[in-house]
């Protein structure tokens, strides 16, 4: 997959879907890279063009070292639209990438048509829990995270399906830079956008998973009544990697949101 340089850095995407499509920017969570989003590719480049991208710090694209900042991760998803000349576009962040969304939505709000913020937070406390993990990812490395990762990530009755959908998750959690890992970690200790979040004026979507305990559904519910006219859909049978664990119900949420936005 390409590279591009983008705000500093080398960051890999993948831009697949019809030219003259609207396109979907997708920005993936905390511990893996734009493969997370396969599940929705085949039906969302039906009609969308979907650009996919490994976050500062994940995958093939650059982690340098840190910290990093929510703003530094908006930047980056803004940089990478502009090296590849587009102007504006639906975003569906995850986690991480959904904390990339509100940023974006707030400061840049002009670029987006749309923004679908998925299993994600506008505050993660507490602080101590992320200085733990950063140390966990410099002293003892990914191996040291992946197991209770995994764990947090799916329900147990999905973890116990025979399936190679948990093992891949957790690949890309021991492929993840520990030193990229950490920056991020300090990205989302540090993170506060109660308040900023409250200049969004665009359509939004707001899904959570109803079983998720690393973003509930009540952390949803601090996003929604924070944006004027957002809309909060709880998919049941979900943890956090809801567009994994429910695919298909992930999918048509996000399609018939994106369907009635004007293109």
């Amino acid at each position: 997959m390409p590279q591009i340089d983008a705000n500093g850095i080398a960051i890999r995407y993948e831009l697949e879907g019809p030219p003259d499509a609207p396109v979907v920017l997708l920005s993936n969570s905390l511990g893996t890279r734009l493969e997370m989003w396969d599940p929705q590719m085949q039906a969302l480049t039906q009609r969308y063009r979907a650009l996919r991208y490994d976050s500062r710090g994940h995958g093939a694209s650059a982690a340098p070292p840190g910290p990093y900042s929510i703003e530094l991760l908006a930047d980056d998803a803004l940089g990478l639209l502009d090296a590849l000349g587009l102007g504006r576009v639906h975003f569906c962040g995850l986690s991480k990438g959904g904390m990339v969304g509100q940023m974006l939505g707030a400061r840049h709000g002009e670029r987006l048509l749309s923004l679908t913020l998925c299993s994600t937070a506008c505050y993660m406390e507490p602080k101590h829990l992320w200085d733990e993990r950063i140390e966990i990812a410099n002293e003892q490395g990914m191996a040291g995270l992946a197991d209770a990762v995994v764990e947090r990530w799916f329900t147990e009755a999905f973890r116990a399906e025979p399936s190679i959908v948990v093992e891949r998750v957790r690949q890309m959690i021991l492929e993840t830079p520990a030193q990229g890992y950490a920056a991020c970690c300090a990205a989302i200790r540090d993170m506060d956008l109660r308040e900023t979040i409250r200049a969004i004026d665009l359509p939004t979507l707001i899904i959570a998973g109803e079983q998720d305990p690393a973003t509930p559904p009540a952390k949803a519910e601090e996003i929604r009544e924070r944006i004027p006219g957002a809309r909060l859909e709880v998919i049941p049978d979900a943890a956090h990697l809801v567009n994994i664990e429910q695919d298909v119900a992930f999918d048509a949420s996000l399609l018939a949101f994106l369907d009635h936005q004007p293109r």
